[in-house]
C-alpha cells in the first residue's frame, strides 16, 4: 500500500500525538523530540477506547522456548519416534529448536528495533537459564520478560501445591536472569488449570493471556480480586499455521492482514486489539521476519495504529472504566 506524501504526513503526526499521549499515560516512553500530550480519561461514549484516542492496538508475542524444551519427546515438524532409553535425547528436534536462540530471536529484535516496536515475550525458565545473555538483551532493548512455566509441563495435571511450587520456580529464574519480575503469564498451550489464576493472583502477577474468547482485554474475578485477560490468538500464531506443515509464509502475511482491516474497521466504533504470536524457531526464520517486515509497514501506514506491551495493554485496561468485565468462567 503506497500512500500519498500528504497521506503519509497525515499518518505520521497522528502516530507521533498518540506516542505522547502513551507516554504521558506511563505506557511508552516518549521518542526524542516528542512531547508529551496532556493525559485524557477514556471514554467510550466520545469514540476513545485507547491511549491517546488510538484506534486499534496490536499486540506481538516473541515466545522463548528454545533450551527449554525436554531432551526429547517433544513437538517439532519431525516425525514422532519412540526413543529407546539407551537414547538420551532426540539430536535432530534440539537442532531445530537450537535455531531459535542462535539465529532467530536475534533476527526478531532487530526487527523489532527496525520498525520501533515493544513485543512480550514469554520466557520458560530453562530457556532464559541457558542463555541468559539472549534473555537480557530482550529485556535491554525495552521488550517485557513475562512467564511461560520453568519448564514444559502438564501444569493442569498439578496438584494445588505441586503448581505453585512451579509458579514460583519459573518466575524466579526468569527474574534472577534478566533483572525483571514477570507480571504476565502463559501456560503451555495455554492449558491451566483450576487452581492457576488463583495461583498467580497470590504471587502477584497482574494478568493472563489463556483465553481465546475477544479480541480486546477484559476483567474477570479471581480470589475476589480483578485479574485482567490479554487474550492469546490461535489464528495469527506461527506454531499453529507455519512450522514447516501446514501454511506458508504468503498465506499467513494475507490472513493477518485480512485480520488487521477488519478489526481497523471495527476500532472505529469499539475497543479492538490485535494479537499476533511469534516463536523463536519459526517466526525468527528468514522468511517469516520478511512477512512480518512487510505486515508491520501495512500496519504502520494506517492512521491511529499503535503497539504495546502486554502488560502496558493491562495496566491501561485495569485503570480504564470502559473495560468490559465477565462474569461467566471459562
Amino acid at each position: 500500500m503506497k500512500l500519498s506524501t500528504d497521506t503519509a504526513h497525515a499518518a505520521r503526526r497522528n502516530f507521533l500525538g498518540q506516542a505522547g499521549a502513551l507516554a504521558a499515560a506511563g505506557l511508552l516512553a516518549p521518542a526524542a523530540g516528542v512531547q508529551a500530550a496532556p493525559a485524557t480519561d477514556s471514554a467510550a461514549a466520545k469514540g476513545v477506547f485507547w491511549p491517546g484516542g488510538a484506534r486499534l492496538v496490536v499486540s506481538l508475542s516473541m515466545q522463548f522456548e528454545a533450551g527449554g524444551q525436554p531432551p526429547k519427546g517433544t513437538d517439532s515438524p519431525f516425525p514422532k519416534v519412540d526413543f529407546p532409553a539407551s537414547v538420551p535425547a532426540d539430536l535432530t528436534t534440539n537442532t531445530w529448536f537450537a535455531y531459535g536462540y542462535r539465529e532467530g530471536i536475534p533476527r526478531l529484535l532487530d526487527l523489532w528495533d527496525k520498525h520501533g516496536v515493544k513485543v512480550t515475550s514469554h520466557m520458560i525458565g530453562e530457556a532464559a537459564r541457558r542463555n541468559p545473555q539472549l534473555a537480557r538483551e530482550i529485556v535491554r532493548r525495552g521488550h517485557e520478560a513475562a512467564a511461560h512455566g520453568p519448564r514444559w509441563s502438564s501444569q493442569y495435571a498439578m496438584s494445588r501445591a505441586q503448581e505453585r511450587q512451579f509458579l514460583i520456580d519459573g518466575t524466579r529464574m526468569v527474574e534472577e536472569v534478566t533483572g525483571q519480575r514477570p507480571t504476565g503469564y502463559n501456560a503451555n498451550w495455554l492449558r491451566r488449570g483450576p487452581n492457576t489464576l488463583s495461583l498467580l493472583q497470590e504471587l502477584g502477577y497482574t494478568y493472563h493471556i489463556d483465553d481465546l474468547s475477544r479480541d480486546e482485554p477484559f476483567i474477570e474475578q479471581v480470589n475476589g480480586k480483578d485479574f485482567l485477560v490479554v487474550p492469546y490468538t490461535l489464528r495469527n500464531n506461527d506454531i499453529l499455521l507455519i512450522e514447516g506443515r501446514n501454511y506458508s509464509p504468503s498465506q499467513f502475511l494475507e490472513q493477518i492482514k485480512l485480520e488487521f482491516d477488519q478489526l481497523y474497521e471495527e476500532g472505529a466504533t469499539r475497543r479492538r486489539m490485535m494479537s499476533v504470536s511469534t516463536h523463536d524457531r519459526i517466526g525468527g526464520s528468514p522468511q517469516m521476519v520478511r512477512v512480518l517486515d512487510e505486515f508491520l509497514r501495512y500496519a504502520k501506514s494506517h492512521p491511529g495504529v499503535v503497539f504495546m506491551r502486554k502488560d502496558e495493554i493491562a495496566r491501561f485496561a485495569a485503570g480504564s472504566t470502559d473495560t468490559l468485565r465477565e462474569t461467566e468462567t471459562i
